[in-house]
């Protein structure tokens, strides 16, 4: 499967995710890992970023060197659970702008709705990636794409851990132009559209509210 999708395999993301996966790690270590694996993340997501280049005087002499240029780059988290994401990115790119967008899955229509929206200005002059531990039936994800292109964003990506292929599949057919990255692919989806083998819950998981 391609569909605009990267899997990055680094044996520090699969061990990491393998541990995360167990039902007995506990919210405090679940909270650790989830922003290791998302600064590995954030460097394939990030690895296109424009450079320009700028003088600066070394300990030795002079000279013109790479350096990020244009407008800042924007993680948006797609609440609540895109917020364990975040902090490992900011780890990674400290001087990025953060948004919000709530979104809320109907557990009987399996629908995304949507209860909160809040991003920088200018999206259209940024890279913007869109971050959520998971895409497994893509509701959520494909109508929060959708939000951010109504608002201008044209370089956007999907940050994920985990993804089915039934929502890799939706997604792409949504918004082919959005590449994601995640560091698996699961085996798909069971009837109430969770991710399988998955990890369960990642907001409960994060915030200590499961059952």
């Amino acid at each position: 499967m391609s569909l605009g999708l990267t899997i990055v395999d680094h044996p520090l993301i699969q061990h990491k995710l393998t541990i995360l996966r167990s039902k007995d790690t506990p919210t405090a270590k679940f909270r650790q890992l989830l922003r290791e694996i998302s600064f590995i993340l954030g460097c394939e997501a990030t690895k296109d970023l424009t450079l320009g280049s700028i003088e600066i005087e070394t300990p030795l002499e002079t000279g013109s060197f790479p350096y990020l240029e244009g407008k800042k780059l924007c993680f948006v988290s797609i609440l609540r659970a895109g917020n364990g994401l975040i902090d490992g990115l900011l780890d990674l790119v400290p001087s990025a702008r953060v948004g919000h967008i709530g979104m809320r899955r109907n557990h009987e229509t399996l629908e995304a709705e949507q209860y909160y929206y809040k991003t920088p200005d200018d999206l259209g002059a940024r890279q913007v990636i869109m971050v959520d531990p998971m895409l497994a039936t893509a509701n959520t994800s494909i109508a929060a794409a959708t939000a951010l292109k109504n608002d201008g964003a044209q370089q956007l990506k999907f940050m994920c851990l985990v993804a089915a292929p039934e929502g890799v599949e939706a997604f792409h057919s949504a918004h082919p132009d959005v590449p994601v990255i995640t560091a698996a692919l699961d085996r798909q989806l069971n009837d109430v559209g969770y991710i399988l083998p998955g990890l369960g819950d990642a907001g409960d998981r994060l915030y200590g509210t499961k059952d």
